[in-house]
Parts: C-alpha cells; sequence; structure tokens
C-alpha cells in the first residue's frame, strides 16, 4: 500500500491541506475552518483532520488513507509547547511533524534560496533564511504580538470608534460605519469583542484599508501605526538576512505595500509557490527515508 504524504497550512482563518505521491505531486486539495492551535486547540484537531480527508476526497483516494499518511504541518501559534506537545498525539495521521506556518510559506515562496517572507494575515510573522540559518520575528500571538494583523487592525478600529463615541477621537466615516454595524450601541460592540477571536476582529480590517483609500483620518491612523510597526520588524529581518529577495504573504499582502517604507519596497518579489506547496516539499524531504510499505 503506498503512504502518502500529507502538508497542513493552518492559520486563525482557515487550513488548508494538500495530499501528495512520495515524489511530492500533489494529488488533492481540501479547505476547511480556522486552526490555530494556541487559540482553540481542540477546533483546530477537528479542522485539520476535515481538510486532510477532503483532499484525499479531492485526489479520488480513499479518506481513511489519511490515517497512514506522513504529514508535515504548518500550524499558527505552534510557539506553545505545552500546546504543541497536547496536538501532536492527537492528530489522525501515521506520523506528524509540527512546524509554524512561516516555515512552510517561507519554502513555497523561497524554495531553497535565502530571503525572506512577512505573513500578513490575521495574524503577523517573518520568517527568513540566510545559508543554513531560519530566522523567526514575531509570530506570538494575538495577546501579546501580531502588530500590524487583520486581527489588531480589526480591534483597533472598533477601540477607535468608542473613543469617537465618547468624542474623545474625532468622528469619521470608519467609525460611523462601525459604530453602526452594532446598532450606534457601544454595549453589544463591547460584548462581541469579549467572545471575538483573531479572525473576528480580522474581517473588520478590509475596512480600514477601503476607509485609507478615502483619506479618512481614523483610518490612516491605524496604518500608519500598523505599517510603522511592519516596517520595524523587517528593519530587524533585513539586520539578520543583510536584506536580499522579500515577499509578503497572506490576505493582507496586496494592501500594505502602498503603506510601507521604499527601503521594503524595493526589495518585494513575487513568490515562486504556496505555502502548500512548501508544506509537501518539507513533508518530501522530513520523510524521505521512509519506504512505502507492502500491503
Amino acid at each position: 500500500m503506498q503512504r502518502y504524504l500529507i502538508g497542513i497550512d493552518g492559520g486563525g482563518t482557515s487550513c488548508r491541506a494538500a495530499v501528495a505521491d512520495r515524489n511530492g505531486r500533489i494529488l488533492g486539495r481540501g479547505r476547511s475552518g480556522y486552526a490555530n492551535i494556541m487559540t482553540a486547540p481542540d477546533a483546530a484537531l477537528a479542522n485539520i483532520a476535515k481538510a486532510a480527508r477532503a483532499a484525499f476526497a479531492d485526489a479520488g483516494l480513499s479518506e481513511d488513507l489519511a490515517g497512514t499518511a506522513d504529514a508535515f504541518l504548518g500550524l499558527a501559534g505552534n510557539n506553545a509547547e505545552n500546546t504543541v506537545s497536547y496536538i501532536v498525539p492527537r492528530l489522525p495521521f501515521a506520523h506528524s511533524i509540527i512546524e509554524s506556518d512561516g516555515l512552510i510559506a517561507l519554502q513555497g515562496a523561497l524554495g531553497d534560496g535565502d530571503g525572506a517572507i512577512a505573513i500578513l494575515g490575521t495574524g503577523t510573522i517573518y520568517i527568513a533564511r540566510k545559508g543554513n540559518r531560519v530566522f523567526s520575528i514575531g509570530g506570538w500571538g494575538f495577546h501579546l504580538g501580531d502588530q500590524g494583523s487583520g486581527g489588531k487592525l480589526g480591534q483597533s478600529a472598533l477601540g477607535e470608534s468608542l473613543l469617537a463615541y465618547d468624542g474623545i477621537a474625532e468622528k469619521t466615516l470608519l467609525s460611523t460605519s462601525l459604530l453602526e454595524e452594532f446598532d450606534n450601541d457601544p454595549a453589544k460592540m463591547v460584548a462581541f469583542s469579549q467572545a471575538a477571536k483573531p479572525g473576528d476582529f480580522g474581517r473588520f480590517a478590509p475596512r480600514v484599508f477601503e476607509f485609507a483609500s478615502t483619506g479618512d483620518a481614523t483610518a490612516m491612523r491605524i496604518l500608519r501605526q500598523a505599517a510603522a510597526d511592519i516596517d520595524a520588524s523587517l528593519d530587524r529581518v533585513a539586520e539578520l538576512t543583510d536584506g536580499g529577495r522579500l515577499c509578503l504573504l497572506g490576505g493582507l499582502a496586496g494592501l500594505y505595500p502602498p503603506f510601507l517604507a521604499e527601503r521594503h519596497r524595493e526589495r518585494l518579489v513575487e513568490p515562486a509557490a504556496d505555502a502548500l506547496a512548501g508544506a509537501i516539499a518539507l513533508a518530501k524531504a522530513s520523510f524521505s527515508d521512509r519506504r512505502e510499505v507492502a500491503e
């Protein structure tokens, strides 16, 4: 029986999976809900399994074969050691390796070459490679990090709208729009915030960019601060890697360049492939010593 490879790209908004043969040829893909193992480990486990089974179905293979596969998982929230130790034995695969979603994105975008990526999505993390060394900056999660992320942009926008409601900050079209979404009732906004996860806040991030494009003062203030935080992280990455290629990835990658410093914009290149391709490449390298088992 052939043993397949699985690549998993799990973040705060969705989980994507790919199944490949032992040569790394992708046969099918699947998708499910969010898979941040720090913020919701049990939900992440369920969505990882769901996405993997969907990938096998997409490939025209039995979903049960997922249980015999070797998996390389790039997951948001992997830097909490106790969480990883909880997740690994509960994964539905024959063998599993968990790394950051940043590492698989780096591999997909740059292959084996030097350079750096900035993942700007629900969360933020920066990964760079120079020679045989890989550096990681940020990725500490919503509560202690994720500056410039969609989650933090949305949270800031809601906070600014409450400042406007109280007459502390200027009321602009952005703050008015957000207040109207909650029926101009701050208590409803606060209640939302108490249960909201990063992805819930993140759904307001595109609106910040939308209103910034019209010159909205609140949106511009939020984005200038967020871009300054990203620039600072990119400066540190450049120090570690002597500059070089830079890829912006994630849901906000196409929106941020106009707000970033020129020194970073001039380094931008298009990624060679996506994070799932990176996960499969790393799975192939990691499990290359495992042979197909006889039926």
